[in-house]
């Protein structure tokens, strides 16, 4: 009998915590999610325009018990902070999947032309990093262009989801005449995307299903020395 997984999930906000839930029932049934929060994460990256080296420390802390609490595998669901969590995974003993890496190599496999789109400049220069790096691992030559959807996060925290869903909705239009696809550097803009209908003819990824895919089959292949012993 296969015991039961778990997978801790770091979050640098509540806004991650829902979706994420709805994707593990649907494609890791079986597997125990915990998620961890901390929205000082992304205050404070965003307040010095940077990752910090407190940030960091305090990420790497929040994986550290994640993996004293029994996870299998540690999920980074933030991109602001995703090289920080590259640095961190450095101290732990279980794997660390970032939640946006699937998307990543997605976007590189499909077009040289890739707009990157965030409401938070700390989310929208890492996602651009991350796809660049993705892009000379692979060997292919692209173009990244990056759209900041000013305004519309302070109208996500003041509660104006609507107006948030309008400025992102109006950037991604704009964005789509300039690239052949567009990648959503947060969580929460995905619901926009599925609101777009035909005003964006062009692939617009979001990583949410995508990393959790991933997380399945990483999660599959943990179980594989176990079958095979069987």
């Amino acid at each position: 009998m296969t015991t039961q997984r778990t997978v801790v999930a770091v979050h640098t906000g509540p806004v991650t915590v829902a979706p994420l839930n709805a994707l593990a029932s649907e494609l890791i049934p079986g597997v125990r999610l915990v998620n961890l929060v901390d929205d000082s994460l992304l205050k404070d990256t965003m307040a010095a325009g940077r990752v910090t080296p407190a940030v960091t420390r305090r990420l790497a802390q929040y994986m550290t018990i994640g993996q004293e609490m029994g996870a299998d595998m540690i999920l980074n669901c933030c991109s602001s902070v995703g090289e920080a969590a590259e640095v961190a995974a450095q101290l732990l003993d279980v794997p660390m999947l970032k939640i946006d890496v699937a998307m990543a190599e997605e976007a590189v496999r499909r077009a040289g032309r890739i707009g990157v789109a965030a409401t938070v400049q700390t989310t929208l220069d890492p996602t651009a990093r991350l796809i660049e790096r993705t892009a000379e691992r692979e060997g292919k030559t692209i173009q990244v262009s990056k759209r900041l959807c000013a305004g519309a996060f302070d109208a996500l925290l003041a509660g104006d989801s609507a107006r948030h869903d309008a400025i992102v909705s109006r950037e991604l239009v704009a964005l789509a005449a300039e690239v052949d696809l567009i990648v959503l550097a947060q969580v929460s803009m995905g619901r926009v995307a599925d609101g777009l209908g035909d005003a964006v003819a062009i692939p617009v990824l979001t990583s949410p299903r995508l990393g959790m895919e991933r997380l399945a089959e990483r999660l599959a292949l943990l179980d594989e020395p176990a079958r095979d012993a069987a």
